[in-house]
């Protein structure tokens, strides 16, 4: 499968990063007596407009602020993730060269919590049925049912 050698590209990369599977981060989630993590959405903003993981909050791929984490606990877990995992890679790398001791890159990123059928939201009520593509290429990597295009959206899904 193409997203599992993206993963372990990814992963020889960035071989020095934590990672978390899909499936380890719904269980944690899921875990009332664990702390919850701070949730890193490493997409563009109009990826996130579309959708994200509940309670995920944006950060700029591209010139990420780290000023309110900085000021904070570092050894507050939290886990970043984009499409793929690759742009998350580069934020968790960051991340733990800024002395984060409990960061965490989500092995497979939106793309595969989405096509687990994990839940995916516009904001933290509201339910999403899609997620962007990122482009043509890497929208492949999704499962079609999920993949957002323009013209079979409806504003509500944005």
């Amino acid at each position: 499968m193409v997203l599992n050698l993206i993963k372990y590209l990814i992963s020889q990369k960035f071989g020095n990063i934590n990672q978390i599977t899909t499936a380890e981060f719904a269980d944690w989630l899921l875990d009332g007596t664990k702390p919850q993590p701070l949730i890193l959405d490493a997409r563009s903003q109009v990826e996130y407009n579309i959708s994200h993981i509940k309670a995920a909050v944006p950060i700029d791929p591209i010139a990420p602020d780290f000023t309110a984490l900085l000021s904070s606990n570092n050894n507050k877990p939290i886990v970043v993730y984009c499409s793929v995992g690759y742009r998350s890679a580069k934020i968790t790398q960051q991340l733990q060269n800024q002395g984060f001791s409990q960061v965490f890159n989500l092995s497979g990123g939106i793309f595969q919590w989405a096509n687990e059928e994990r839940p995916i939201f516009k904001d933290d009520t509201s339910p999403a049925s899609f997620v962007h593509p990122y482009d043509a290429m890497w929208g492949n990597l999704l499962k079609a049912k999920y993949r957002w295009r323009s013209d079979r959206s409806s504003l509500s899904d944005i």
